[in-house]
């Protein structure tokens, strides 16, 4: 395992040693005399609201908006008190509930959408303005990206005695997997044949799914998605995006090579072994963009499989059918035929079983493996990170599991601002996607079943 130590937080910023015991919707019970702050946190207003509760009904109490947190204290003579806390980065969506004509109890206030599946509505006066106060301060603290304010990390003051960037080293990590030998250092983020030439790595690019420019597509495309694990001798795992080969059959012949030299360098198998984690369907309607697959024709030296792993579109809509059925209250009669029809166990399932594939192939098949989707930050990276962390116990370790996300996914370009969300108040957001969610859920699975 490597030296190198990583930051631990301090949960003592957060709460005391009072007893508490948390309910379905996060509320905490605590004997506290006021409520616990993180480093640096101010207080930027408070109300009078009604709670209503989807477990004990409406409850009175006072809403506290911090810089970072939102929380709900209920000022009931009671003991202990209720605290229900929300990290403004959690909440999703928040809307105005009714209208200056609004009759009935409680029907005018807020409703906050939660990303961790929560939903929470508080009523309150309409005189006063006091929702017209909360609401518009509410949402330039939990959207600081939508107001031009400094994200949370910017934000809390809270000291780390290590620097969380540096968990993840290149040169460190390449030189833990060892039994690589005929690699050299091209780049900071890659290992490579030396055979291959650098005017070669210069074109490959221009023929895979790229946005990038020129000078970053070489390091990204390239070079920075490929040869990225080495589990023996000339082994290699790799990720890319799809090739751009469209609806003429457009060809790269640097590509071409590019990918033949990294089936030579492992001299054990005749074939490189594709993974395209797309259904087939998927991979050929994107010829009609530009993108497209690998041909027989083009790649006679591969052999292509699909993994039938649905995109980022169709993974958002599972994930809010499940939350439909789970939150607030789940309906026992028809459980299991409820939990079928949101499809996310079927996910999870050729997500795993996909990486299984992979892992397998470099373990036990001694083949050199690609592996993409359409873009190659999501689905690959899925795919990838958990082949990795099947083949190597070091990633299975707390500091191992660290470098594998900051490696496999924050450095090789997951948006994880773009799917989450973070500080964005469209909530309506199409690339919005639970794909590092769906990862943890997968890791979940592994270590349970």
């Amino acid at each position: 395992m490597a030296s190198s130590s990583t930051p631990k937080y301090n949960s003592n910023s957060l709460e005391n040693s009072s007893s508490k015991r948390t309910l379905k919707d996060g509320t905490n019970w605590e004997q506290n005399e006021e409520i616990p702050r993180l480093p640096g946190e101010t207080r930027v207003t408070d109300k009078d609201v009604i709670y209503m509760c989807p477990f004990n009904g409406p409850v009175k109490g006072r809403v506290l908006l911090f810089t970072l947190i939102f929380s709900l204290l209920e000022l009931l003579l009671q003991d202990p008190v209720v605290i229900l806390n929300v990290p403004l980065g959690v909440i999703s969506r928040i809307e105005k509930m009714g209208g200056a004509s609004s009759r009935g109890e409680n029907s005018y206030g807020l409703d906050i959408t939660c990303k961790d599946m929560r939903n929470l509505r508080f009523a309150l006066k309409q005189e006063g303005h006091s929702r017209r106060d909360i609401f518009e301060v509410l949402t330039k603290y939990a959207f600081p990206q939508s107001h031009n304010l400094l994200f949370f990390a910017f934000v809390n003051e809270e000291k780390f005695s290590e620097n969380g960037w540096m968990v993840y080293n290149p040169m460190s990590e390449y030189r833990r997997q060892v039994s690589y030998y005929s690699c050299h250092c091209l780049v900071q983020l890659s290992h490579l044949p030396a055979c291959i030439e650098e005017f070669l790595l210069s074109t490959v690019g221009r023929g895979w799914n790229c946005n990038l420019k020129k000078k970053t597509a070489f390091l990204y495309r390239s070079c920075g998605y490929l040869s990225v694990f080495f589990i023996a001798l000339y082994v290699i795992l790799e990720k890319c995006h799809q090739p751009l080969v469209g609806m003429s059959g457009k060809r790269n012949k640097d590509d071409e090579r590019y990918l033949d030299i990294i089936r030579e360098a492992n001299g054990q198998v005749s074939k490189l072994t594709i993974y395209d984690a797309r259904p087939n369907v998927n991979a050929v309607a994107n010829k009609a963009t530009g993108g497209g697959y690998e041909g027989e024709d083009a790649y006679p030296n591969a052999e292509l499989f699909f993994l039938d792993i649905h995109n980022i579109h169709v993974m958002r809509e599972s994930l809010k059918k499940l939350k439909d059925i789970v939150y607030p209250n789940v309906e026992e009669s028809h459980w299991l035929s409820s939990l079928e029809s949101t499809h996310w166990l079927e996910h999870i399932k050729l997500v795993l079983t996909g990486a299984i594939q992979v892992a397998d192939k470099v373990s036990s098949g001694r083949s050199s493996v690609l592996v993409h989707c359409s873009d190659g930050w999501d689905r690959t990276a899925q795919l990838t990170s958990l082949a990795m962390l099947m083949l190597d116990s070091y990633y299975r370790t707390i500091e191992g599991f660290e470098v594998l996300v900051q490696k496999e996914w924050i450095s090789f370009g997951h948006k994880f601002a773009s799917r989450i969300g973070h500080g964005d108040k469209n909530h309506a957001d199409t690339d919005r996607s639970p794909i590092f969610l769906q990862f943890i859920d997968c890791v979940w699975q592994m270590s349970k079943q």
